[in-house]
């Protein structure tokens, strides 16, 4: 994929667009970040028609882009739709088929998987869409493997999430595949949004009610991400957030969707991530400091998280 100011992303969008949705693209893709010192993306918001009306009929829009942009697009982010069962004519659907096939990457927020399913871009694919509508989407589409309760599905060409602030999440991963943790973390950071959140998570979470006065897990979490050189456990965080080591891990996985260890194991890599983008460390100095070890761990844990080995990434990622 082509980086930078020659990586244009195309937003297509159509009659009773999700406003949130668009807001999400705008605000990942199209806004200007000239503090971090990158070349930013491209952006364009383009529709098939003169005038549209977004979801619920809260206001009118006039899109700057048209299918010519989707046809000159790196990225292109399918329309969502208020319902599943009513999609968009030939002229959207044969743009998305001309863009996957010259390799365009291809990205959907919640229902827009059934617009690139109706194109037949995600037959083969493993995708994600809301939870709601999973079951419709697997009878649709049988052709596609649907993952029902994740968060987002990087396929490769495809990449799909669940909803709406899943959105945010499967946005900040992209920024983060074409330009490194450091600078996907400097944007959650402006967004006042959580760095990085496994795309492996559950759609839907039930929460219980915390009890006035109750003990929760922002201390400990914050704690354990300023000792990961350390080797902790959840019996060690447990204690830090005043509960027995089973109401912990209960407790964890009932607000975050993960398991403590699960969720160590990412903070340890996003820190690996950092320390090779933006320092001279070696691989056994960023081993130590990120709780892994030994050279030869981090390696192996580094490799199947991101597919390279850690001097490879530096090679590919590393800031000048």
């Amino acid at each position: 994929m082509s980086q930078g100011s020659s990586h244009r992303v195309a937003l297509l969008v159509g009659p009773g667009a999700n406003p949130l949705e668009m807001a999400i693209g705008m605000e990942l893709f199209g806004i200007a970040r000239p503090e971090l010192d990158v070349d930013w993306y491209d952006f364009v918001v383009c529709s098939a028609g003169d005038e549209l009306e977004v979801r619920e009929s809260l206001f009118t829009m006039r899109c700057p882009g048209t299918l010519d942009d989707v046809a000159a697009a790196d990225t292109v982010i399918a329309p969502n739709r208020p319902d599943p069962e009513h999609g968009f004519g030939d002229q959207v659907l044969d743009a998305l088929r001309a863009a996957a096939s010259r390799g365009a990457r291809m990205v959907s927020f919640c229902t827009g998987a059934f617009t690139l399913a109706e194109a037949g871009v995600l037959d083969g694919h493993t995708v994600t869409t809301h939870w709601r509508w999973a079951d419709r989407f697997s009878r649709r589409y049988p052709a596609v493997d649907l993952r029902p309760n994740v968060l987002f599905v990087d396929d490769g060409q495809v990449l799909t999430a669940a909803g709406s602030a899943a959105a945010m999440d499967l946005g900040l991963h992209i920024i983060r595949s074409d330009h490194g943790a450091a600078v996907a973390s400097a944007v959650s950071r402006r967004l006042v949004f959580p760095t990085h959140r496994d795309g492996g998570q559950q759609q839907f979470i039930e929460r219980p009610v915390p009890r006035p006065g109750a003990a929760t897990l922002a201390g400990a979490m914050a704690w354990a991400s300023a000792h990961l050189d350390h080797s902790l456990t959840v019996a060690e965080l447990a204690g830090r957030a005043a509960m027995s080591p089973s109401t912990f891990h209960r407790r964890f996985l009932a607000e975050t969707g993960t398991t403590p260890l699960r969720w160590l194991h990412h903070e340890r890599i996003d820190l690996a991530r950092s320390l090779l983008e933006t320092t001279a460390l070696d691989v056994a100095e960023i081993a130590g400091a990120t709780g892994f070890g030994t050279a030869a761990n981090l390696r192996q844990h580094f490799r199947r998280h991101t597919g390279l080995a850690p001097m490879a990434y530096r090679a590919a990622r590393a800031v000048p």
